[in-house]
């Protein structure tokens, strides 16, 4: 799940954590925008365009391509909306080749046909069901050996699975562990390698959303507690970051199966405050107009897929899209495609 924060005049910037995702070279302005989801990590955005390769595309084709009068027929501008959120929401129709992954009678995730036949070996610590109690959509489902009673255990075991399965099944494998969680406010059933989450299909979940914003504002952009907490008081205003909801998608890519909850939240930051990045992970910051920044999402591919979600939903709280505008209702639905739980 994620966090964000605040664009008004300007638009901040956008640091997007997608369950076990990558945040970016993000805009930013006297609002920030931040997304931290339920991995709980912010990455860099790999930068796209349609028609520039991303190591030709600089700010100065951002700044132009934004600024262009005549770039976009203005009635298809919702189209291009809707067709960022397309690129996180992909693969619905391949949910019939995924098995319910199911812990003490809650779902926790799910996992690719394809996928499974390798667990299958592992008996001692797989078990598969036959019936379709917990799908319509499929006849089955996955659990752990009821022998593998405690946390600690399930964590043990399905370790050694991951290992054995190796890098060949899983790449990119760093002994992380997640919790595993049936939805945000669960008890923890055992905890997964971070690399093997989307291939199990869980939500990963990780420190409270409230510490994950503290920690991820002074790594990402060099933001003080004393800002982002609340603690500073600036012409009677109090600075801190405020929850202001969530955006959702389901994308499926091969065995990965990504449920992901982005909580938002804005940050109003003190004026001349510049940002800079502690941990090399966001490549630059920019202070571009909002205006500017929605004409980026409609006319390029400049930002990671997640993060034009949490900036479109910045667009609809502060009026930049309104129940005037046509398909207002079915954009504002579509950014909450995936599951909140």
């Amino acid at each position: 799940m994620a966090c964000n924060a605040s664009l008004s005049h300007r638009v901040p910037i956008s640091l997007a954590s997608l369950c076990n995702f990558s945040l970016s070279p993000l805009l930013r302005t006297k609002i920030t925008s931040f997304t931290s989801s339920l991995n709980f990590s912010f990455n860099p955005t790999i930068v796209r365009s349609r028609s520039l390769v991303a190591g030709s595309f600089s700010w100065d084709d951002v700044f132009r391509i934004s600024q262009a009068e005549d770039a976009v027929d203005d009635s298809l501008d919702f189209q291009r909306y809707f067709e960022r959120i397309s690129a996180c929401n992909r693969g619905s129709e391949m949910q019939s080749e995924f098995l319910p992954f199911v812990i003490e009678g809650r779902i926790v995730g799910y996992i690719h046909n394809g996928f499974a036949d390798h667990l299958r070996k592992f008996n001692d610590v797989f078990v598969f069901g036959e019936d379709n109690s917990y799908s319509s959509h499929c006849r089955g489902y996955v659990t752990l050996h009821p022998l593998l009673g405690s946390p600690e255990d399930r964590t043990g075991a399905v370790g050694d699975v991951i290992r054995c399965l190796g890098e060949r099944l899983i790449p990119g494998i760093r002994n992380e562990l997640y919790p595993v969680k049936s939805s945000f406010d669960m008890p923890v059933f055992f905890s997964l390698e971070r690399a093997a989450a989307p291939y199990f299909g869980i939500k990963p979940h990780g420190i409270t959303c409230k510490e994950n914003l503290l920690k991820e504002c002074e790594e990402e952009a060099g933001i003080p507690r004393s800002i982002s907490s609340g603690y500073v008081f600036l012409l009677s205003y109090l600075i801190r970051a405020v929850p202001v909801g969530a955006v959702s998608y389901m994308d499926i890519d091969g065995y990965r199966y990504k449920r992901d909850v982005l909580f938002c939240y804005d940050l109003k930051l003190p004026d001349g405050f510049i940002p800079k990045n502690q941990d090399g992970e966001v490549e630059s910051f920019k202070l571009i107009s909002v205006i500017h920044v929605a004409n980026i999402i409609r006319r390029t591919q400049f930002f990671k897929a997640n993060c034009a979600l949490v900036i479109i939903d910045f667009l609809f709280r502060h009026g930049y899209i309104s129940p005037e505008d046509r398909d207002y209702l079915q954009l504002l639905q579509s950014l909450r495609n995936g599951d909140c739980s």
